[in-house]
């Protein structure tokens, strides 16, 4: 961070949070949701003081967006961190004005914590370390005769908001090949402003013995069945099935930056090409695609491509106002080359007692008018949680997943904010 004139702190987006003020709007929010599902009701009081003491151990998170000439920035926000009961529907657009300027926001319901947060300030893997932070303080707060600090191993808090895109790119490297338009979920749409969602509740012993036979990682196997549901529900024989798989970085180059740092994957399935009603092939292809496209120089031509494509003189140099009409149009082009989006963040990792309190955990993703259908997922203890966020009238996508796990004998249950008619009435919770 650096100073300015005023004293207050101020930093640079980085490469990928760039983009997202310029492309954010009602209707594509770029807003994540992480959420914790706990054994005892939350007490509100105790929730913002938590929120309120980890903002100062995090004081990176502690800012607001601002308009340069050139570029947004981020500047110090001194206000207070607004603590509300759930009401609406989950990862909608976060309005600075009506939120005391903070980029991101916590909510809770009943048992449950959420934080849903802009991209610009992080991305998952960020958004977990501080969320846990609040769990862990809120949950000292409540039980203080049976949690405190000493339960937890207290380091140096070691992390910097460096922009690890600009560190870690290849400038020489050439780029990958051009993207084309990916097949498109089509439907009827929810009321604007609704948003579907379903999380199905898997057991992860019964799910690894079903990987195991295929030699499948979980994400690849999940991935599998979603190209198989789509398959098998929605698709019409005219452009490929492309799900986006959004990659951690920080498994490739070295960082400890808060900010983003992620790339992604596209994994594609062409009927023309394969045969897309055997569920071996798709499961096939789709480890061939991960082992191809997560080599180590396939990753590093996809970052330094949009790296070098922010860096570019005369992007640098278009003032702001342009900027931003430049990349909403261009933006809504991109987002057309690939059908879905599933990310995995897997697991969430709870020291020692704190996981007695804790039942599981979720991870949510905004939909918007292109990628109608988000997926995402996060294990905690036997429970691994795949979400869909849908701005679809149908779930015919969501339950075919379902079913498909159901008959390889997996055991599933289902929660859902009952938008849509249940997948399964007598697992509905």
């Amino acid at each position: 961070m650096k100073k300015r004139k005023n004293h207050l702190f101020w930093r640079k987006l980085d490469n990928s949070a760039k983009i997202f003020p310029m492309s954010t709007g009602k209707k594509y929010s770029t807003v994540f949701r992480l959420s914790i599902v706990l054994k005892e009701n939350i007490q509100p009081d105790i929730l913002k003081e938590a929120v309120i003491s980890s903002l100062e151990k995090y004081n990176i998170y502690k800012v607001k967006l601002k308009a340069g000439l050139f570029w947004y920035y981020l500047e110090e926000n001194s206000k207070e961190p607004i603590i509300e009961e759930e009401i609406d529907y989950p990862c909608k657009y976060i309005n600075p004005k009506k939120n005391n300027d903070y980029l991101f926001k916590v909510t809770y319901f009943k048992n449950k914590i959420n934080i849903d947060i802009f991209h610009a300030l992080t991305d998952g893997n960020g958004g977990i370390i501080f969320f846990k932070e609040i769990i862990y303080t809120y949950l000292e707060k409540c039980l203080p005769n049976e949690l405190n600090l000493d339960n937890r191993i207290i380091k140096k808090i070691e992390y910097d908001v460096e922009d690890s895109y600009v560190k870690n790119y290849n400038k020489k490297i050439s780029s990958n090949s051009p993207n084309n338009r990916a097949y498109e979920l089509r439907g009827r749409k929810l009321k604007l402003g609704a948003i579907s969602v379903i999380h199905e509740i898997i057991d992860i012993q019964s799910l690894k013995i079903e990987c195991e036979k295929y030699n499948a990682t979980i994400t690849q196997y999940l991935t599998a069945v979603l190209i198989y549901s789509i398959y098998n529900e929605n698709y019409k024989k005219t452009k490929p099935i492309k799900v986006c798989i959004p990659v951690n970085l920080k498994k490739y180059f070295p960082s400890k930056t808060m900010s983003n740092f992620f790339s992604y994957i596209m994994i594609v399935a062409n009927s023309k090409e394969q045969n897309l009603d055997c569920f071996d092939t798709i499961i096939s292809l789709v480890k061939n695609e991960f082992k191809n496209k997560l080599a180590d120089e396939e990753i590093l031509k996809t970052m330094s491509a949009n790296v070098k494509l922010g860096n570019h003189i005369l992007i640098k140099l278009i003032p702001l106002f342009l900027k931003n009409i430049i990349v909403r149009l261009s933006y809504l082009e991109i987002r057309k080359h690939s059908t879905i989006t599933y990310s995995n963040i897997g697991r969430v990792g709870i020291i020692g007692d704190y996981q007695n309190y804790i039942d599981y955990f979720l991870m949510l993703i905004s939909p918007d008018s292109v990628e109608k259908i988000k997926c995402s997922s996060c294990t905690f203890g036997n429970k691994i949680v795949y979400t869909f966020t849908s701005i679809l009238n149908n779930n015919k996508i969501e339950k075919s997943f379902y079913e498909f796990l159901k008959n390889k004998g997996i055991d599933v249950k289902v929660e859902s904010n009952g938008v849509l008619d249940d997948i399964s009435t007598e697992n509905i919770v």
